[in-house]
């Protein structure tokens, strides 16, 4: 006893130490323990209670390929259509401006004369020969009654010198009168019948002044304007009206040089006026020549009379060269995507084709389709535009093709009433 020696701090310290350590030891142990024990229970009891469940997951793994892919979802329900061989007219479209067949200019003839009456107005159908308007006729009447007498004088002056040169001409062989005397009375004579025929030409040129005092149409047509006014006083040849000769009007389409060639004369016209009517017309000309700045060429086309055709109007129109048979869709039927056109097409497996289609012509609501699709093929009728390509839809008008009778395992209804039934084994 007497060699023990007080401890020093540091054992003490290194023994707590080693003491803690151990401590904990013995607490991991035992925890590690517990948890061992409580997962063999759970394992356990999961494997007592429910064998389904193992078996619907054995099950699962065996038939991987028909229970891991689900249903896919359509995009849109769709209704299709098929191209259809329809027969469209051939047709040259164009534009151009409606104007007169020809026009009369009804003018003043006289001049220096006052207009005391205007008759017709714009827009009146008139006849050929009819009164349009009169100018005052007192100074005209004055110098045609002026005329009359100097016809009349004249006349007298003519009967005098024949009555000469006829005495003259009984003289003439007996020397009672010279052969120059004799010549002039025979002059005398032809001088005054010339008189007489001056003064019945002034006479009937003042006649002619006062039938123009009154303005008479040159054709039957319709008046188109008028720059009369009571009490003007016009020089001669001043325009007073304008006349649509007949009443008709024409049609000058501007067709470009390679579509000029597939026109001809005769061949029947359609004219859409502004409010949308539709004239019937005919080719009546096709210009000889083609304008050197536009590159473009008239052709002439007779319209009827019409209350929704009017001269100075801008319509548009086509020329019909006749009809073929055709593919043709709806225009419904068509997206247009980055300046193309496209159709969505259905394939069998209910999933959509974006086409690029190559269109024409245009009747109502069917579009003309020159390639890209066959009569065979199946289109979205409408509601493309909400489509992508790849997407599925479902259809509710195509005809279904009756589908096989599908196995039990790869029927996602079957697969756990199996699973039960083996789990009950």
């Amino acid at each position: 006893m007497k060699n023990l020696q007080p401890l020093t701090p540091t054992l003490v310290a290194t023994a707590a130490l080693a003491l803690s350590l151990g401590l904990a030891a013995c607490s991991d142990k035992k925890a590690d323990e517990a948890k061992a024990a409580t997962s063999t229970s759970t394992s356990t009891s999961t494997s007592t209670a429910t064998p389904s469940t193992a078996t619907t997951s054995d099950t699962k793994s065996k038939d991987g390929t028909a229970q891991s892919t689900a249903a896919v979802k359509p995009a849109l329900t769709v209704s299709t259509v098929a191209p259809q061989t329809r027969k469209l007219p051939i047709s040259i479209a164009a534009n151009g401006n409606i104007n007169a067949w020809q026009e009369a200019s009804i003018g003043a003839e006289v001049n220096g004369l006052r207009l005391t009456q205007v008759l017709v107005n714009v827009g009146d159908v008139v006849k050929k020969g009819q009164l349009l308007a009169t100018f005052t006729g007192e100074s005209v009447q004055a110098d045609v009654a002026q005329a009359k007498a100097a016809l009349l004088e004249a006349q007298a002056h003519a009967l005098d010198a024949a009555g000469n040169a006829e005495r003259a001409r009984t003289l003439q062989n007996t020397g009672a009168l010279s052969t120059q005397q004799i010549n002039q009375f025979i002059t005398a004579e032809k001088t005054a019948a010339a008189r007489v025929e001056a003064a019945q030409a002034m006479l009937n040129a003042q006649n002619v002044r006062a039938q123009n005092t009154q303005v008479r149409a040159a054709d039957n047509g319709i008046i188109s304007a008028r720059n009369a006014t009571v009490g003007a006083v016009v020089g001669a040849g001043t325009e007073l009206f304008r006349m649509i000769r007949g009443g008709r009007l024409e049609w000058r389409a501007e067709v470009t040089a390679s579509e000029l060639s597939r026109i001809k004369t005769g061949q029947p016209a359609k004219v859409t006026a502004a409010d949308g009517s539709v004239v019937n017309g005919k080719v009546r000309v096709v210009a000889p020549s083609i304008d050197a700045q536009s590159r473009t060429a008239l052709v002439y086309v007779d319209l009827p009379v019409h209350p929704s055709i009017k001269a100075g109007m801008y319509a548009k129109g086509v020329f019909t060269l006749g009809e073929a048979n055709v593919l043709t869709l709806p225009q419904q039927a068509f997206v247009l995507r980055d300046g193309f056109t496209y159709a969505m097409r259905v394939e069998p497996n209910s999933k959509v084709t974006q086409v690029k289609l190559e269109t024409g012509r245009r009747a109502e609501d069917l579009v003309e389709v020159r390639s890209g699709a066959k009569a065979t093929d199946r289109f979205v009728s409408s509601g493309a535009a909400f489509l992508a390509d790849g997407d599925t839809v479902k259809v509710v008008d195509m005809p279904q093709t009756a589908p096989a009778a599908p196995a039990p395992s790869t029927t996602p209804s079957t697969a756990p009433a199996k699973t039960q039934s083996t789990g009950a084994k």
